[in-house]
């Protein structure tokens, strides 16, 4: 559910490049059963992910994202929960040893995600401790994808909407889990396309800002044809520099009950973001 505190306004006066410069049900909804095995239809199994998990409800997550530029890369890794029929969430981002010196000890970036937005908390680049940052995800050029330096959960299932090139690889374990491994290509427009309401806008946003189309992914599904495991690689320009980007979501601990309580307007900053 989400807790509204108090009006929410402020807009960010320009978008963030990078954080620190994403078996059958027991109501027989899941997708037939020859979609999930060698010889169905995997881009059937995968184009269902996503409705899976609104049936699921809920879940746990944990994320990594994987930099590379210039010989540089880091890695970005957070966790916390999400409700995929709400579309909200929290998750706890915290930045490599070394990626903002100048705030002394690292602390955990604070996000919530809701419909079309994103807040942040301990963001630094100047904005004050106790304040949120507010950011409208349709405007981003990733749409948000990349830039929370973790993938939205939903966005994260919703681009698996548009798959259109995929092979079944195999059937391994996962976290004691036996799972199906798929692996193929998704078309950012085509997802945007097919998306639930309260994630087209921030796909469509992608879709217009990345230079190509198409993203690789690899996509673990449980027997419920629910999403367990999935990688997504981007690659895009980022002030003149190709920045290659992997994006992992864990989901895990379905049903978590999941609460977020939006910030006051008065705690959302609305000055000067540094570079």
């Amino acid at each position: 559910m989400v807790v509204r505190k108090g009006r929410t306004g402020g807009a960010w006066a320009g978008a963030l490049v990078l954080v620190g410069t994403v078996a059958l049900t027991a109501a027989g909804c899941a997708a037939p059963e020859d979609d999930g095995v060698p010889g169905g239809d995997p881009r059937r199994a995968v184009r269902g992910a996503a409705e899976e998990l609104i049936r699921a409800g809920s879940a746990k997550a944990g994320t990594s994202m994987e930099m590379a530029s210039g010989g540089t890369q880091v890695t970005i890794r957070g966790e916390g929960d999400y409700d995929f029929r709400r579309r909200t969430g929290t998750l706890r981002v915290m930045l490599p040893k070394g990626a903002d010196e100048e705030r002394g000890p690292q602390r955990p970036i604070t996000e919530l995600l809701v419909p079309g937005a994103l807040y942040m908390k301990n963001r630094g680049a100047g904005v004050p401790a106790d304040k949120w940052v507010r950011v409208d995800t349709t405007t981003l050029d990733d749409g948000n994808l990349v830039t929370g330096g973790a993938t939205d959960p939903a966005a994260a299932a919703e681009l698996l909407r548009g798959a259109r090139e995929v092979a079944y690889v195999d059937e391994v374990d996962l976290a004691g889990v036996t799972v199906r491994h798929y692996r193929g290509i998704t078309h950012i427009g085509e997802a945007a396309r097919l998306a639930s309401p309260q994630v087209r806008g921030s796909l469509a946003a992608a879709a217009k800002g990345f230079a190509t189309d198409t993203v690789a992914f690899d996509a673990y599904l449980d027997g419920a044809g629910r999403l367990r495991k999935v990688r997504h690689q981007f690659s895009f320009s980022n002030q003149g520099r190709t920045v290659e980007v992997a994006s992992t979501t864990l989901l895990y601990g379905f049903g978590t009950p999941v609460t977020v309580t939006l910030p006051d307007r008065k705690d959302i900053y609305t000055g000067r973001i540094e570079a």
